[in-house]
């Protein structure tokens, strides 16, 4: 496969998302919108990981926290895929702890529950870019 930068590889999760939601609209569970999006990244040849554990290090042991990416795309990209009234700062949280956890440095937070899709849409870097 192509190895893609972080920077294209949101583009391509953007658009994917735009055509998850130009085709369903919003109102949909959060899972539905998984798996379309899923289905729409890999259908540009790039990787997709859904639901990738996230193991938590705390003193030098890895340890299963019950922690999961939404979607891990191209190894390098991180995506949480939400479906409701609008982000929160802990919506926020969450994906900058992933970031950290796994020492990605782009992720997306996607709410699909929206009329306009670019309003549901935020960008999060861990670190520099």
């Amino acid at each position: 496969m192509k190895e893609y930068s972080e920077n294209e590889l949101a583009k391509i999760v953007f658009e994917s998302a735009l055509s998850v939601h130009r085709r369903l609209g919003p109102g949909l569970l959060e899972s539905a919108y998984l798996r379309c999006l899923a289905h729409e990244v890999a259908k540009n040849g790039v990787d997709v990981i859904i639901e990738k554990p996230l193991p938590l290090v705390y003193d030098e042991i890895k340890l299963e926290a019950g922690y999961r990416i939404d979607l891990l795309v191209g190894g390098k990209l991180i995506v949480e895929v939400k479906s409701t009234e609008g982000l929160s700062d802990v919506h926020m949280a969450q994906i900058l702890t992933y970031l950290r956890l796994s020492n990605c440095k782009l992720g997306l937070l996607i709410n699909f529950n929206v009329v306009l899709l670019k309003d549901g849409v935020k960008r999060i870097i861990n670190g520099t870019l």
